[in-house]
């Protein structure tokens, strides 16, 4: 795992999802997350907070997860942070969208929690590499 010190910011509208990703984050070993439900909300949290891991759905109101992922590649401060996109679109077309974005990892509803640290540790080895 990566440093358990490390601030997750987990962005989804639905409570009971932030909650379960939050539960799966614990079980890897992260102790300190911070959530909004939406894109909106996270900017703030992003600008304020030393954040290094952002897991976040695609579907929200007001800012959706695509464009809270291209806001935070266009900010210098923030866009070597680590995203994991965790939703229930599976499309191609969403994925190649978001992998344009710059996204580093996806994960399609319903996962387990193996998958959320599987997916996170690639996250991370993506981003390394590439800095």
């Amino acid at each position: 795992m990566e440093n358990p010190k490390l601030q997750v910011l987990v962005v989804d509208d639905f409570a009971t999802m932030r909650k379960i990703i939050r539960s799966a984050l614990k079980q890897i070993g992260y102790e300190k997350i911070f959530e909004a439900d939406d894109g909106a909300t996270a900017l703030p949290i992003l600008r304020d907070e030393p954040i290094g891991l952002v897991v976040t759905d695609w579907n929200m109101p007001r800012m959706s997860g695509l464009e809270l992922l291209q806001e935070i590649r266009t900010n210098p401060k923030n866009q070597h942070i680590p995203v994991v996109m965790v939703t229930a679109e599976g499309h191609k077309d969403n994925i190649i969208a978001a992998v344009k974005a710059g996204v580093d990892n996806y994960i399609v509803k319903p996962f387990k929690t193996e998958v959320l640290k599987e997916k996170i540790e690639q996250a991370f080895k993506k981003r390394n590499s590439s800095n």
